[in-house]
């Protein structure tokens, strides 16, 4: 971590522990100063808090990526359309994770990375990229680790999933 990541870490931490001392027009104002408009009159107290403290978080830290961005404006997009939105189950993987796929007789044992995936002494950057290499062949990568159920009744995957 470099030294301005861990200034603005620790400034992010500091600003969120005096959230619960300020009212709520200070917390209207801290809204403002961070969301560049005015809070909603509607709003509580106990909701603004969270609110300042998520965007408080994002700014320091980082916001959501953009794969889960998209999600959430598909799923915005779906109940806005239909009145529903379609559950969608999609595991987030934490790095240390151990994925196992026993494939044509043989254990493949893949440690998921901040930034891709480890096996046998080389890092792939998807799931998909390290199947092809294993198989031979173009999989869907999640779906051969058995993440993902697959549409078609063809393939079958084996999943286990063991965090480390």
């Amino acid at each position: 971590m470099t030294v301005m990541a861990a200034r603005a870490k620790d400034a992010s931490r500091e600003a969120l522990s005096r959230l619960p001392k300020l009212d709520i027009h200070e917390l209207r104002e801290e809204w403002c100063r961070l969301y560049k408009l005015d809070a909603s009159p509607h709003l509580s107290r106990e909701l603004l808090i969270r609110a300042v403290a998520y965007r408080i978080q994002e700014v320091a830290l980082g916001g959501l990526r953009p794969q889960s961005q998209r999600q959430l404006r598909q799923v915005a997009m779906e109940l806005k359309q239909t009145g529903a939105a379609a559950k969608r189950f999609r595991p987030q993987l934490k790095p240390g994770t151990q994925l196992m796929r026993e494939w044509q007789g043989r254990t493949y044992e893949v440690v998921v990375l901040d930034d891709g995936f480890f096996w046998q002494g080389a890092q792939y950057p998807s799931l998909s990229a390290l199947a092809r290499k294993i198989t031979g062949t173009a999989w869907s990568g999640p779906v051969f680790f058995g993440l993902k159920q697959n549409r078609s009744a063809g393939r079958r995957s084996s999943p286990a999933l063991a965090s480390v």
